[in-house]
């Protein structure tokens, strides 16, 4: 029997990590559910070193990601083929040549082999989390249920697309600083490890003793010894500050602790806040306009948010809902989500389209992603420019600082 392990809240909202075996990743879903859980997320226990698994008849399949890209055309080319009139295994087929993915390929043939056994679709996706996320296999599940399998799967493939644009937008405004700092370390590191000891060694030489040097270039000479003679040091420090840092925020209070700073962030923060919203606006909806049941999509929207606190609010509201209250008052009272959104939400509950309601959230504050980003590299380069300025100043200075001492004792 297999193992899997899974991460679930209780009715309280403490979160549960464990592992249990179970004949199949459905039933021990619905065992978690009937103790009153609410899983976020589960995965089978690998058999090499977490990269592998076995696939029917003994196979070994190997697990590994597959990138957006593929998977976006995979839902979009499988959907128009649905819409045609063509069976499942045919659709398979077809995807099995088209794709140039090696990894996506072989998870396709597996699946085909499955459906060939019996099994449903979203049963033989759910054998790949680390390709099939929770959200695609639940739209997947609601489409055959509802036998709107080819909407279902375009929703799907407008949702990967979107998220590879929102990616592919914060990477774009990522890219400059990244290489500005890159750039700024290099420089430093050259300043300090190679130019300096030469210009030390010169002052040496015209006589200047190292206790009358200024009080920066001691400063620099000390750091510049430590980074050439201890650099060994340096690096345990940095894999040690970097080890207890996931260590801490791999607890309950360190990520809720984290969370709330990440929020809290100058400039980033609120960057961070509307990607949050906008992705819980867009899973939300794509789910509940699929078929999907409210309380199904609430609890796979909280587990695709890595935001603990707003993931928090949203199970809140999803408790509220199994008691028959609204949505959007547990959402008001968490405080992570602004009042445009929260009256949204209650038009929608009232108007009974919540999911049209979403789908403008999400269009709103993807757009105040975009806006937010272009603002965030237009005040990253001048703040940049000025610390990388500031930084090589001292160095500079302190290198040239003891010219003055030495000019001072030849002129007396």
């Amino acid at each position: 029997m297999p193992t899997f392990t899974y991460v679930a809240r209780d009715r309280a909202g403490h979160q549960i990590k464990e592992m249990a075996e179970a004949a199949s990743k459905d039933a021990l879903l619905e065992q978690l559910r009937s103790k009153g859980l609410f899983v976020t997320t589960v995965s089978e226990k690998k058999t090499a070193k977490g990269t592998r698994e076995k696939g029917k008849g003994g196979i070994v399949l190997f697990q590994g990601r597959v990138k957006l890209r593929d998977l976006s055309i995979f839902y979009r080319q499988f959907a128009t083929m649905i819409n045609a009139g063509v069976s499942l295994i045919r659709c398979l087929d077809v995807l099995e040549q088209q794709t140039s993915s090696y990894r996506l390929k072989t998870i396709i043939r597996d699946i085909e082999s499955e459906l060939e056994g019996g099994a449903s679709l979203s049963q033989a996706m759910s054998k790949y989390p680390k390709t099939f996320s929770e959200l695609a296999i639940g739209l997947v599940r609601a489409g055959e249920v509802g036998g709107v399998l080819d909407e279902t799967l375009n929703r799907l493939a407008i949702f990967v697309e979107k998220d590879m644009e929102l990616r592919r937008k914060i990477k774009s405004a990522m890219t400059y600083p990244v290489l500005v700092l890159i750039f700024a370390t290099g420089i430093v590191l050259l300043l300090t490890t190679y130019i300096l000891p030469q210009f030390i060694q010169v002052f040496k030489d015209l006589g200047l003793k190292e206790d009358s040097f200024p009080l920066p270039t001691l400063m620099l000479m000390r750091a510049s010894d430590f980074i050439m003679h201890k650099w060994w040091m340096v690096i345990i420090i940095i894999v040690g500050l970097v080890f207890v840092f996931n260590r801490v925020k791999a607890t309950k209070t360190g990520k809720r602790i984290w969370d709330a700073l990440a929020l809290r962030v100058p400039v980033f923060g609120g960057l961070i806040h509307k990607v949050a919203i906008a992705r819980f606006a867009r899973t939300l909806a794509t789910l509940l306009g699929s078929g999907v049941p409210i309380l199904q999509a609430m609890e796979t929207t909280a587990g695709t948010i890595t935001n603990e606190l707003i993931s928090d609010a949203v199970l809140a509201a999803r408790a509220n809902i199994r008691q028959g209250d609204t949505i959007a008052d547990p959402l008001a009272a968490s405080k992570q989500f602004p009042p445009m959104v929260v009256q949204m939400v209650t038009i929608g509950e009232e108007t009974g389209q919540l999911d049209d309601m979403l789908e403008k959230v999400a269009d709103f504050y993807e757009a105040e992603v975009d806006a937010a980003l272009a603002s965030l590299a237009s005040a990253l380069e001048p703040i940049m420019i000025v610390v990388l300025g500031v930084v090589v100043g001292f160095i500079v200075i302190s290198m040239f600082l003891p010219l003055v001492s030495i000019i001072s004792q030849l002129s007396q």
